[in-house]
């Protein structure tokens, strides 16, 4: 059986490209924007590989900028590769989800 943490895998990285769809951001401010969608249990510790990962798929491309609290901060910002990877996520997760809805319809009511 599929734990939370494995089932959240593959959802994580959909859901950060989406958070950055729009707007560059940096490591921990997508786990705050995360934990501010409900993902609670995510830690940086998860964030920053996810990233890295992305990154050298070459979905993800990073700038530096000054930081006022400390060293520059690396602020994530989506290729055009991200922007059709997200575009892909978002099909395929419709699908999965109205499949996964219609295996348990009569359950959920």
């Amino acid at each position: 059986m599929a734990t939370e943490t494995q089932l959240l895998k593959g959802v994580l990285e959909g859901c950060i490209l989406g958070l950055l769809k729009d707007e560059a951001s940096y490591g921990y401010l997508i786990v705050e924007k995360l934990k501010a969608y409900g993902f609670q249990n995510i830690q940086e510790a998860s964030v920053y590989p996810i990233l890295k990962r992305l990154e050298k798929k070459e979905l993800l491309q990073f700038e530096k900028r000054p930081s006022e609290v400390g060293p520059p901060r690396k602020y994530y910002l989506l290729t055009k590769q991200g922007e059709h990877m997200l575009e892909t996520f978002i099909d395929n997760y419709k699908n999965i989800r109205k499949n996964v809805d219609n295996v348990f319809k009569e359950e959920i009511r």
